[in-house]
């Protein structure tokens, strides 16, 4: 492993920098005075994706840079001379995964292998893997600690598992200075309508009044975007000793069925609706996960980090926003977003 003596300690990496988290992310690490360089996913029409939105004096401390994880070439080269990578890129689309799961591995498998390599390679200071509490499956003890079994019930879950256990290899094999966070259920602006917080508020802010859902029953610790990102950048600048060559959950400890999140969303905002059952949103009965709830002492107790927004000033926070008709354009509010 070769060492970076080139890498400006204030130059960091992010892929999936377009995304949800990860351009509230790339804000909060401007924010904390790093320059970053964000990787945005390809395509011929030259936009960065949620990028694109943020404001201008955000922007000039941002490298944009486009390129794909399944490529290492492209991945080698964004890596080269920074001084942590917050490695965010991938498929998330839980339904999706059942359609395309080879495409789920080609890019959280293997495009975590190409950025392991690229680390490795250059001998960065630090990486942040992405996780997920999908990984965990449906709780059989609660709240959920870093030591529940794991239990992949998708193949986008299986993706991550696999994913995460070459990170883990990586740090125990080459001495990799990685840090696994594993977020429960974040929501926020700039989310896709394919989760079901923006699926709510988005048909509702559109005029309708009769949801389509799938199901009510199963509950979820939701966490306000903006936690989601300081866990990350926390975890991104906290002493080596305390956090690198471990993993954390990162969640409320406060859990919602779904049913019961829809009514809270129809309260804040006002409305008179129901919901309506669409079976094509439903997952395979064994694929549901019915319970998901963050143990996160431990990331407290070794970083200090807690979140700092509560469900209803999230929602409320979410509402506004999706409400705006220039975020409202931005979002196919009829039909089934896979």
């Amino acid at each position: 492993m070769t060492t970076q003596t080139a890498a400006s300690a204030d130059l960091v990496a992010v892929t999936g920098a377009d995304g949800f988290i990860g351009s509230h992310l790339v804000e909060n690490l401007v924010e904390r005075g790093h320059r970053v360089r964000a990787m945005a996913l390809y395509n011929s029409f030259g936009t960065y994706g949620w990028l694109d939105t943020l404001p201008a004096d955000v922007m000039a401390n941002v490298e944009v840079v486009l390129g794909d994880v399944r490529d290492p070439g492209s991945v080698d080269q964004f890596v080269s001379g920074v001084h942590t990578v917050y490695h965010l890129a991938a498929l998330i689309a839980i339904p999706y995964s059942y359609v395309a799961p080879r495409s789920y591995v080609e890019t959280n498998v293997m495009g975590t292998l190409n950025v392991l390599e690229a680390v490795r390679r250059h001998g960065t200071a630090r990486m942040v893997h992405t996780s997920t509490s999908e990984t965990y499956g449906t709780a059989r003890t609660v709240p959920i600690s870093e030591t529940h079994p794991l239990q992949a019930q998708s193949p986008y879950a299986a993706s991550k598992l696999a994913a995460d256990k070459l990170a883990e290899s990586y740090h125990l094999s080459f001495e990799l200075p990685i840090v696994t966070l594993r977020p429960f259920n974040t929501y926020g602006p700039r989310q896709s309508n394919r989760a079901v917080i923006p699926t709510v508020v988005a048909q509702l802010a559109a005029g309708k009044r009769v949801i389509e859902l799938g199901a009510l029953t199963p509950t979820r610790d939701f966490q306000f975007v903006k936690d989601t990102a300081e866990a990350f950048a926390t975890v991104g600048t906290a002493p080596a000793e305390t956090v690198v060559g471990r993993l954390f959950n990162a969640g409320t400890g406060f859990e919602i069925s779904i049913g019961d999140l829809v009514r809270t969303v129809v309260r804040i905002m006002g409305i008179d609706a129901s919901v309506e059952q669409d079976p094509q949103r439903l997952r395979p009965e064994a694929s549901e996960v019915q319970r998901l709830i963050a143990d996160a002492s431990l990331l407290r107790e070794a970083t200090g980090w807690s979140p700092q927004t509560d469900l209803e000033k999230g929602l409320a926070q979410t509402v506004d926003w999706f409400s705006e008709p220039a975020n409202l354009a931005r979002y196919r509010t009829s039909g089934y977003v896979v």
